[in-house]
């Protein structure tokens, strides 16, 4: 069978699983993600055996030393994917909640309820427990789901998600609820994409080409875990110290993900007084900072290093590493201007203690998660007490932000009569 339709088969293996997951019960569906759970501890020599060959193939084709390290999988990693698999399986369940419901004057009764969204297809270029998030926030939601992981981690992945069928179905998960697509080929993603027969939802988490890949071809919704150019903008009433912990955080605690403040813009009024607060702890970091013409001015008579001038792309970069951009604003509405044109609508920030000003750029900003006082890295479903995540989502329909439970379910109306018809 070829590439194409080996795909075929899986999405009508999927869609027949959907059909069954759809209607397990809360009970069955924590049952199975336990043994899930199990089944990976249980498997963890043939998990890690599978990891050498990955790590074997990345060593030989050049793989910097982070990428490994996020490749690799240890005793200690799998013990945690499978405490997370526990964790998610405590979470309320979204399925079949009333969201609301009312009664018509002629006695029908309405009500709109959480349903799940059916099949799921997840393309990924990330770490090997990436398989074990998506699959079992799926589950979790009574969704099939299709994984398509990145080619690095092809043999973690396929053992991973042969672990979780295996242990989910000694419990009552329906067969091929979880199932991933054992190819490097890259046309994969493209047959995924345009398989609208089977697929309801495709989320593609990963690099610039693979979005927009993944965009020109599907004929079903996707929902994109796309890029942070995220923004710290500290005003004119911020508590400076503050306003230096929350950036240092927004830029260096982790600053190769998504969430890192990309960009920090700073009130003229006290740009001098915080530049000089910030100059030394930014370069003990080791960050490289590409400047307006004003700040630049300012970090030079204070011996920065290293410091660049700001070109007109450095505004739009996700530099996903210790570099930032810097900008000297007049005042709020400058600011919220920049954000606009530049940034991503991921995550941004304002330090205040002016709390006109805040709520002013609460209700103005237009990104996902927008915060006041506090970091940037914070948007995460765990901080956000969602348990483990599907993705940051940069869209505004259906889901905006960190995507947990109840972004994957979609919703329906039960109308209930005893004889009424419409005049």
């Amino acid at each position: 069978m070829n590439l194409a339709g080996q795909i075929h088969e899986i999405g009508r293996k999927a869609r027949q699983a959907a059909r069954a997951l759809a209607i397990l019960s809360t009970e069955k569906k924590n049952a199975a993600l336990l043994g899930m759970a199990d089944a990976l501890v249980d498997r963890t020599p043939a998990l890690l055996a599978a990891n050498a060959k990955d790590i074997a193939g990345a060593e030989e084709h050049g793989l910097n030393k982070a990428a490994i390290d996020r490749l690799r999988l240890s005793e200690k990693r799998i013990a945690d994917m499978a405490d997370g698999i526990r964790q998610v399986a405590a979470l309320e369940d979204p399925v079949g909640k009333t969201i609301t419901e009312w009664t018509r004057p002629n006695g029908i009764r309405i009500s709109k309820v959480r349903t799940p969204i059916g099949v799921i297809g997840i393309i990924y270029e990330s770490r090997p427990n990436v398989t074990s998030d998506a699959a079992i926030l799926c589950i979790k939601t009574g969704n099939a789901v299709i994984l398509r992981g990145g080619s690095e981690s092809l043999h973690s992945n396929i053992a991973i998600a042969d672990a979780l069928q295996a242990g989910g179905s000694t419990c009552g998960l329906p067969e091929d609820s979880v199932q991933l697509i054992p190819t490097k080929d890259r046309e994969a993603v493209r047959h995924m994409a345009q398989m609208d027969k089977f697929i309801d939802l495709i989320v593609p988490r990963g690099g610039h080409s693979l979005i927009e890949t993944v965009v020109s071809h599907a004929r079903m919704p996707v929902i994109k875990h796309y890029h942070g150019v995220c923004h710290v903008y500290v005003d004119k009433e911020a508590d400076l110290d503050m306003a230096l912990n929350i950036a240092l955080n927004a830029k260096c605690q982790r600053p190769g993900v998504c969430n890192a403040m990309e960009t920090l813009l700073v009130h003229r009024g006290v740009s001098d007084a915080f530049l000089k607060k910030a100059a030394s702890a930014f370069q003990e970091n080791g960050v490289e900072i590409r400047a307006d013409e004003t700040a630049f001015h300012q970090l030079t008579t204070l011996n920065y290093q290293p410091l660049r001038a700001a070109k007109e792309e450095d505004w739009s970069t996700e530099y996903l590493d210790l570099i930032m951009s810097l900008r000297v604003v007049d005042d709020l509405e400058q600011a919220i201007e920049h954000m606009e044109r530049y940034g991503s609508h991921h995550s941004d920030a304002i330090i205040t203690r002016d709390a006109k000003t805040a709520e002013t750029f609460l209700n103005e900003t237009d990104s996902a998660t927008v915060y006041w006082n506090a970091s940037t890295r914070f948007t995460d479903g765990g901080e956000f007490g969602f348990g483990a995540e599907i993705g940051i989502s940069t869209d505004k329909l259906h889901a905006r932000g960190p995507m947990g439970l109840e972004e994957l379910t979609t919703y329906k109306y039960l109308i209930r009569g005893d004889g009424q018809i419409r005049e």
